[in-house]
C-alpha cells in the first residue's frame, strides 16, 4: 500500500487549522444584502447549513448556492453539518423563489443542491425540474448547474426527468474513497454514484458533468488516483477536490490536513488524465467560483472539439 499524504500534525479532538486554511469572519455589506435576500425569500443555502469557509468571499460577490428542499436532511454522513431529521412538506413556492433571487443578484451562473430526500417517492428530483423550468423562464441567460443527491433507491427516471430539463452542469459528489464510505458515506454506494453520472452522460452526453471529493479524512494517494480514473471512466468533465474540515466536535476528524503543494499535485495528475477542468485546493468546493470555472470548461470543450475536426 501506498503511504497516505503525511499530515502536517497529529490529529486532535479538533485538529488546529493551518495558516492557509484560515478566512476572514464576513462583515461586507454585499455579505449583508445576500443574507437579507436570502431570508425574505425563504431560502436556505448550503454556503450557510454546511458552514462553507467561502461564505465571506462569495457573499459579497452576492454568488450564493441554494439548498432546495428544505433544510433537513434524511442521512446523516459523519462530515456533513446540515441537520438530520423528519423533513417538513416541500415548499411549492421555492422554485419561484429561487428565480427571483438569482434574477435579483444578476447572476450569470447558479448553483441548486438540496439535501437528501429520501422520504419522497423520487427522492426531490420533480423539485429540481421545477426550479430549473422557473430559472428558464425568469432569467434564461443564466447558467444552471445542480448538486444532486444519488436518488439511491429511487426509479431510474428519477434522474432522467432533471436531465430532460438540460441543466448546463450535472454535479454529484462521491466525497471520498471506496474505503471510506462505511464510515463517512454510510447512507450511499460508491458505484451507484458513478453509475448515476454515466446515466446523465449516456441520456445527454452533451451536459458537462462534475464531480468532486474531500481530502484529509484519511485517503491513500493511489486511491484518490483510483477515484480519478473511476470518474475518467465514467467520462466526468470536471473534478474537485478540497481540504475537509471538522464541523463540530461530533463529526468525524480530520486526519491530515493537506498541503498546498499536494492539492497542486493531484490537479496535476487530474489534468494528464484528460478533465476538462480541475479545481483543487485546500479551500476548493464544488460551488466555489463555480461560474468562472464553468466557462473554463466550455471553452477547454469547444477547444478539444476544434482539434478534433482539424485532424
Amino acid at each position: 500500500m501506498n503511504a497516505p499524504v503525511q499530515p502536517l500534525s497529529q490529529p486532535s479532538q479538533r485538529a488546529r487549522k493551518p495558516d492557509w486554511i484560515r478566512v476572514k469572519a464576513p462583515t461586507s455589506p454585499g455579505y449583508a444584502e445576500t443574507r437579507k435576500l436570502m431570508r425574505d425569500l425563504n431560502l436556505n443555502t448550503v454556503c450557510e447549513e454546511a458552514a462553507c469557509p467561502n461564505i465571506g468571499e462569495c457573499w459579497t460577490k452576492k454568488h450564493a448556492t441554494v439548498m432546495i428542499l428544505g433544510d433537513t436532511c434524511t442521512r446523516a454522513c459523519a462530515f456533513c453539518n446540515v441537520k438530520t431529521g423528519m423533513p417538513r412538506a416541500v415548499d411549492p413556492l421555492e422554485p419561484e423563489h429561487v428565480a427571483v433571487a438569482a434574477a435579483k443578484m444578476g447572476l450569470t451562473h447558479i448553483v441548486i443542491t438540496s439535501v437528501d430526500r429520501d422520504d419522497l417517492p423520487d427522492g426531490g428530483a420533480r423539485q429540481f425540474v421545477r426550479v430549473i423550468e422557473a430559472l428558464r423562464r425568469e432569467t434564461p441567460q443564466t447558467t444552471i448547474e445542480i448538486l444532486t443527491p444519488d436518488f439511491r433507491n429511487k426509479p431510474e427516471d428519477a434522474v432522467a426527468s432533471i436531465v430532460d430539463a438540460r441543466p448546463d452542469v450535472y454535479n454529484h459528489n462521491l466525497e471520498t474513497v471506496p474505503r471510506l464510505y462505511p464510515t463517512i458515506r454510510p447512507g450511499a454506494r460508491y458505484y451507484a454514484s458513478l453509475r448515476l453520472l454515466e446515466q446523465v452522460k449516456r441520456r445527454d452526453p452533451s451536459i458537462f458533468t462534475k464531480s468532486g471529493i474531500m481530502l484529509g479524512l484519511g485517503e491513500e494517494r493511489m486511491e484518490v488516483h483510483q477515484v480519478m480514473d473511476d470518474m475518467r471512466s465514467a467520462d466526468i468533465d470536471f473534478m474537485t477536490m478540497g481540504q475537509y474540515l471538522q464541523p463540530t466536535p461530533k463529526h468525524t476528524k480530520v486526519i491530515d490536513f493537506v498541503t498546498p503543494q499536494a492539492f497542486d499535485a493531484y490537479a496535476q495528475i487530474a489534468r494528464a488524465k484528460g478533465f476538462l477542468q480541475v479545481a483543487s485546493s485546500p479551500l476548493t468546493r464544488s460551488s466555489y467560483h463555480a461560474g468562472d470555472d464553468f466557462e473554463r470548461m466550455r471553452a477547454a470543450r469547444e477547444a478539444k472539439l476544434a482539434r478534433a475536426a482539424a485532424d
